[in-house]
């Protein structure tokens, strides 16, 4: 289903987008390579890219193996939701730290709910 790879897609070009945020954050606060501390804001920019890694380790394959095993359309929905909890965890986040938090619920969530689904509906096509 191109949806499933269109919703890929898009995660990655985010996480790019975040990339060359960190790499304008790390030129605006005078923070040089490789150092990964130096301004508040920097390190902010800079958690949020290694967040949004930690968790497309998990979304990626969570998302091919619930649309597989489950449903294909609401694996894209619940990828558009990761992807704009992504969005406003990042905003949130480089605004303060403590406003993380409900960018982090609609990205955490998704990633549950397709990892969970994945493995279930692997298992479940296993034993029928």
């Amino acid at each position: 289903m191109p949806y499933v790879h269109i919703v890929l897609a898009l995660a990655l070009l985010e996480f790019f987008l975040f990339c060359l945020a960190v790499a304008r954050a790390r030129e605006r606060y005078n923070v040089a390579p490789p150092a990964t501390t130096g301004h508040e804001v920097f390190e902010r920019y800079f958690r949020v890219q290694m967040n949004t890694l930690e968790q497309l380790i998990i979304f990626v394959p969570s998302l091919l193996l619930f649309c597989r095993y489950v449903n294909a359309w609401l694996g894209v929905a619940l990828g558009v939701v990761f992807i704009i909890g992504r969005a406003v965890y990042f905003r949130g986040y480089v605004r303060a730290a403590r406003e993380r938090h409900l960018g982090f619920m609609l990205s955490a969530i998704p990633n549950v709910t397709l990892l969970a689904g994945g493995l279930l509906g692997a298992i479940w096509a296993l034993i029928r």
